[in-house]
């Protein structure tokens, strides 16, 4: 908030801190580095860059039994006896492993490791949400689902389960948490993230990493695992909306918006980062020494290791075209920072990077900087004492406990978007007819990254849980539920996610007459990455028309949306009686939909993200004052309307809340102070519920147009019926600052507008202050 001339008027502050003065964003273990330091002056070239190369295990497997998966001896002699390669990763067969074969397997690698080069291998799994490729594991509900929870506790202990359930298996590092900005729903990885906001995923991540690696990153303990925050950054918001394609993301938003969870995840203590596979105004993310090198090391001091997604290196020259040969394009990478490629099916990347030495093209100092990042995670993880280890110890693996874990938090992410006349909770007794694609599924409940990459596997490896089937004929009674599902989804070799069998509309509906309530679970079949790339937002021509069709039967119809990303709905959405949206709420996901519908828990999810109502209007809840304006006066036709389904942090209850008495401990301040919001929140209805608490702030004139609204804090309570809580939040006056057009942090002095559940106060900022760093 400015006004326009301030900047001849008035004087100024700035920091003086500067780049030497910023403490180590992880503390410096003087043990570890004289460790590292001792190791690399004994190491032969070829042993430095071997750590610098990280390989899949299909190129050490022996396919010869492909039932039983074992490596191949002649092959893992090669890639670490010959090439010293450092690291390996992903799944062996593409599906998930019991935690006695991954144990079994990455015993065998340690041992060849530790006899050839005398360092530990470290291996890398995709642990998205939950032990996901380790069989009989606890798999949560998936990311979007845990922000939709606002529930912080909650991120951090899926976490700290899945780490123990990771190490488990003998693996000690983990590729998450994904906190790419989900900002366009057209993106096909927008469920991997914590939704669109920069602070909800800010929060959800830093608690993650602190679940995951425990509290101390230079001593990760036997229950705790490495993280690799990814995918730095920008990855979510591709122009075209299609995985792995261009961004045009300013400079601004980048340092604001997309920056800001990398930067409270390494000040958090995250040991690795995963690089975002794409480009941004024309430059590779992979290539760009600015980001990687100042941006993260140099700004943050830094010390951790910086990981490229899959095959990047070789993207530069075969898809980016910045490169003429492969050897150039990891000439440009190695010194733009990355310290570790993930190759990952050769181990060409070891030649060309050593005659890249020998040439001067890549300095020596820039590879023992690398080398010194890959040992000193390996230190930090205590591979060098213990390589592998005894896994009988973890007898907590997949318990009643955890599973407890994942059901509540389930239950915490789904969203009660409509529900007229109280048609839920719907009371035992009745008759529902259960219908749509996804109502017998566990693989439309996981979704990717779920015993296989796209998920296909799931309904083979988790039979052991319940389908909204299972779920709702062992609440309701299975005489009493029917089932016809009208639209299926194609199976067998050769089909696509999407694709649907010949729709069986009229069943599902002669199926009606003899029903009380319809149930129709509506959506997605599962999917990852690139496969999941769309043409059309809009939900299935099928599905609607089931939806239309069971409505015209008059019977209330309850929509269960079951889907990774929101998919356009509005023809359908005035037909259903209620709308859930249940995201991709994991194993215990239809249990906790059973125990929500029946009233025996409460809805109490938010959404983290905008629901689009129309294919040309999608929108975030940030979005600038222009967007937003109505009608102009006079002969000029501009009508911007903010048109959405559901806004973001919509969420509904079987009980109500009233919020009164907001207020603030000074009505003035500067961005050195620290303001404390409260507000009363009660229960005014008759059920215990649980209630995401939502701190919005509005700059109301700034020198660059600024967000209509931004999320400054959540907290979530639970209140009993005409139980009274007082909720507090803290911010710091610069938590209300902005990067404006000359990149630099400011707070300008004028007014903000505070809201906390439809509750309004006006603070004012006295000073203005500019950041000379690059980070507050």
């Amino acid at each position: 908030m400015k006004n326009i001339l301030l900047t001849a008027v008035l004087s100024i502050s700035m920091s003086a801190t500067t780049y030497a003065q910023v403490k180590p964003a992880i503390p410096t273990d003087d043990r570890i580095e004289k460790n590292i330091e001792s190791l690399l002056k004994k190491m032969t070239l070829e042993e430095k860059i071997g750590q610098m190369c990280e390989i899949t295990v299909d190129v050490i497997t022996d396919f010869s039994s492909p039932d039983n998966f074992k490596l191949n001896e002649a092959l893992l002699d090669t890639v670490i006896g010959k090439y010293k390669v450092g690291s390996i990763l992903n799944v062996p067969l593409s599906v998930a492993q019991t935690k006695e074969k991954w144990a079994e397997t990455i015993r065998q690698i340690q041992e060849k490791s530790m006899q050839e080069i005398g360092i530990p291998c470290i291996y890398g799994v995709d642990q998205i949400h939950g032990t996901t490729y380790t069989l009989n594991g606890t798999l949560f509900p998936q990311g979007i689902n845990m922000a939709a929870t606002f529930n912080r506790e909650l991120v951090r202990r899926s976490c700290e389960i899945s780490a123990y359930e990771t190490k488990a298996g003998c693996i000690p590092w983990t590729y998450a948490p994904v906190m790419d900005l989900g900002r366009d729903p057209r993106w096909a990885r927008m469920w991997e993230s914590y939704g669109e906001d920069c602070y909800v995923n800010a929060q959800m991540a830093a608690e993650a990493v602190k679940g995951f690696q425990g509290e101390n990153p230079n001593q990760i303990d036997k229950y705790h695992v490495a993280t690799s925050l990814k995918h730095f950054m920008g990855y979510g918001v591709p122009v075209s909306g299609k995985d792995r394609t261009p961004s045009s993301i300013s400079n601004i938003d980048l340092r604001e918006k997309h920056f800001a969870p990398f930067l409270e995840c390494i000040r958090s203590g995250a040991l690795t980062l995963m690089v975002n596979s794409g480009v941004n105004n024309g430059m590779p993310f992979h290539a760009n020494k600015e980001l990687l090198t100042g941006w993260l090391k140099e700004d943050l001091n830094w010390d951790g290791m910086i990981v490229t997604d899959w095959a990047d290196i070789n993207n530069l020259c075969t898809r980016d075209h910045i490169a003429a040969t492969k050897k150039e394009a990891i000439k440009i990478a190695i010194n733009a920072g990355i310290d570790m490629s993930m190759v990952p099916y050769e181990v060409s990347f070891c030649d060309y990077l050593k005659e890249l030495v020998e040439e001067g093209e890549v300095p020596m100092s820039r590879i023992d900087d690398a080398v010194s990042r890959v040992l000193r995670l390996k230190y930090r993880l205590g591979l060098f004492e213990k390589p592998y280890w005894d896994i009988e110890e973890y007898d907590k693996f997949g318990s009643h406990e955890f599973a407890q874990a994942a059901l509540e938090a389930a239950e915490e992410s789904l969203v009660l978007l409509k529900n007229e006349s109280n048609v839920l909770p719907l009371a035992k007794g009745k008759k529902i007819l259960l219908t749509g694609p996804n109502a017998n599924s566990m693989r439309c409940l996981n979704g990717g990254w779920s015993y296989s990459w796209q998920g296909d596997k799931a309904d083979e490896c988790a039979q052991a849980y319940n389908t909204i089937y299972e779920a709702l004929s062992d609440k309701y009674g299975k005489e009493n539920v029917i089932y016809e599902p009208g639209v299926t989804y194609a199976t067998g070799k050769g089909t696509l996610w999407w694709q649907e069998n010949t729709p069986e509309i009229e069943k599902a509906v002669q199926a009606a007459s003899t029903a009380d309530v319809i149930i129709a679970c509506i959506g997605e079949n599962s999917y990852c990455e690139t496969p999941g790339n769309l043409t059309d937002l809009n939900l299935s021509a099928n599905q609607k028309e089931l939806v239309k069709a069971l409505a015209a039967t008059g019977k209330p119809t309850i929509l269960i949306l079951n889907e990774g990303r929101p998919r356009i709905i509005n023809e359908i959405v005035p037909l259903a009686q209620a709308v859930v949206h249940i995201m991709l709420p994991g194993n215990y996901g239809a249990d906790a939909l059973a125990n929500l519908l029946a009233g025996e828990a409460n809805f109490c999810g938010k959404l983290p993200f905008t629901y689009p109502r129309l294919i040309n209007s999608l929108a975030t809840y940030d979005y600038k004052p222009c967007e937003n304006i109505g009608q102009m006066d006079g002969n000029y036709n501009y009508d911007a309307v903010m048109d959405v389904q559901w806004a973001f942090g919509t969420g509904l209850s079987y009980t109500t809340y009233q919020y009164g008495n907001f207020r603030v401990d000074r009505p003035s301040f500067t961005a050195d102070d620290e303001l404390v919001f409260s507000i009363d929140v009660t229960n005014t209805g008759k059920v215990a519920g649980k209630e995401s608490v939502l701190l919005y702030s509005s700059d109301l004139v700034a020198s660059l147009t600024p967000d209509n609204i931004r999320l400054r804090g959540f907290e979530k309570i639970a209140l009993q019926p005409g139980e009274t809580q007082t909720v507090s939040f803290k911010l710091k006056g610069s938590d209300l600052a902005f990067v404006g057009y000359d990149g630099k942090w400011i707070l300008e002095k004028g007014e903000f507008r505070m809201t906390c559940g439809g509750e309004r106060i006006t603070i004012q900022c006295t000073d203005t202050k500019k950041w000379a760093t690059p980070n507050k």
